[in-house]
């Protein structure tokens, strides 16, 4: 095969890895429930955890991370070129997003960006402590996602200034950034508003 038809190939992989629907197949197995049809919609670890239970949540947080850290790890492995281990990074988190196996729904895609992330490079492990501080102190996963993922940004653009990492790097952890902040946009809405959930807060079915 040609480097450029590998390159797709590990693309495309990335993203049909990225979009095996965990935390809908854990909500059915562990508590019988379709996460799309409860609290947010959404099949992540959050939601995972209002609906289904803690065990069920941490099931879907580690599987969901591990299917972003994956694809990119073994794209490095592989060494089919930095841009396109970036392409791979960004198609797990597009792929977990709008999962094809479930009507293209899914999470926000924060567990799965973030093994993307820790792929790429462990330094991108110096944004969780913003995540837990922001949610520690204002109980909202949401905010403490987003601007975790803007902590995650500032870490690599300062990587690739300093020569540790291509700037394939940043620019891929960016476009994931976008990603799941898109994703939180009803969740923006709701801090603003002030009728965000908090951390722990259980959820009702929706339909």
């Amino acid at each position: 095969m040609s480097p450029v038809a590998v390159g797709v190939a590990t693309v495309v992989g990335a993203f049909l890895i990225g979009a095996i629907p965990w935390g809908y197949l854990i909500g059915k197995w562990f508590g019988g429930v379709d996460l799309r049809n409860v609290g947010s919609g959404g099949t992540g670890a959050t939601n995972a955890l209002r609906a289904v239970g803690r065990k069920a949540a941490i099931a879907v947080l580690i599987l969901d991370m591990v299917k972003g850290f994956l694809p990119v790890f073994l794209a490095m492995r592989w060494g089919v070129g930095e841009w396109w281990v970036a392409a791979a990074a960004v198609a797990a988190v597009l792929g977990h997003c709008f999962s094809p196996f479930i009507g293209f729904k899914g999470g926000k895609g924060v567990a799965t960006g973030a093994g993307a992330a820790i792929a790429l490079s462990p330094w991108f492990l110096l944004a969780l402590p913003v995540v837990v501080i922001v949610v520690a102190v204002t109980r909202y996963v949401s905010l403490g996602s987003i601007l975790g993922t803007l902590a995650a940004s500032i870490i690599g653009i300062v990587l690739a200034m300093r020569g540790m990492a291509p700037w394939s790097v940043p620019v891929a952890v960016m476009a994931m950034s976008a990603i799941i902040i898109y994703q939180h946009r009803s969740n923006i809405e709701r801090l603003r508003t002030g009728t965000e959930r908090k951390f722990g807060q259980k959820l009702a079915p929706t339909s």
